[in-house]
């Protein structure tokens, strides 16, 4: 018998205490509102070895929405993975819209291709195979690319996120919305260093210097929101 696509639960990156309470969040809220392309890449992610490293998508469901909220066309995805989010986004702009996706591995990306293909929205996207920082400085080269984005979305490595959020400063419109992941790092990022993993510490402070970062940045308004890994919202205000 096929299993219920709805059913399958990958690894959780719920920030619940209660794992009961965000399935029902999901089952409530979530999966009867997700699009069947995306319930469908949800799956064949599920059983990747990496599968953690995917939009959780309560968040991609928040994204959707910010997304609609700013009436998003152009945008920029920093981290694609196997393409969850970009699919969501996607799936979210305007016929006409455009996204820029840049990830340093094609491999992951063309597990979601097919089902990107399928939906209809592969013209929407440019992957480019790179590490982000130079991709992003070679928009900047371009004037008329400063403040033409209408949104981005940043799940990549950690140490670099100071410096896409400088440069995204420049690429996003005023109120454009940019949203980075994995900002509370399970939770590690308030417990006392001395309970945190030896293989979590530089993350940790990695991450705990971002949100300071952010916290005192005046360009921006900011919500820090508990879903999935963490999730910054940051609206550029000048």
């Amino acid at each position: 018998m096929e299993q219920n696509v709805e059913n399958v639960r990958g690894p959780s990156k719920s920030l619940l205490q209660s794992d009961d309470l965000y399935q029902y969040i999901l089952e409530t809220s979530v999966y009867p509102r997700e699009p069947e392309f995306l319930k469908e890449l949800r799956h064949v992610t599920a059983s990747h070895p990496r599968a953690m490293m995917a939009t959780a998508p309560d968040a991609g469901q928040l994204m959707a929405m910010l997304l609609k909220l700013v009436n998003a066309k152009k945008t920029v995805e920093v981290g694609v993975f196997t393409g969850y989010s970009l699919l969501l986004t996607a799936l979210t702009i305007p016929e006409d819209g455009k996204i820029i996706a840049i990830d340093v591995n094609r491999e992951t990306f063309e597990i979601g291709l097919p089902i990107i293909k399928k939906a209809g929205v592969a013209d929407k996207i440019d992957f480019i195979e790179s590490e982000a920082l130079p991709v992003l400085d070679q928009l900047l080269q371009n004037h008329e690319n400063e403040g033409s984005f209408d949104f981005a979305y940043v799940d990549a490595d950690k140490v670099s996120y100071w410096n896409y959020h400088e440069r995204l400063m420049k690429l996003l419109k005023l109120n454009g919305i940019v949203v980075y992941d994995n900002t509370l790092r399970k939770g590690f990022v308030a417990m006392p260093e001395a309970l945190v993993p030896e293989h979590r510490k530089q993350d940790r402070e990695i991450t705990i210097e971002f949100n300071k970062l952010l916290a005192a940045d005046p360009r921006i308004q900011i919500s820090h929101a508990s879903l999935g890994d963490g999730i910054t919202i940051c609206r550029r205000l000048y």
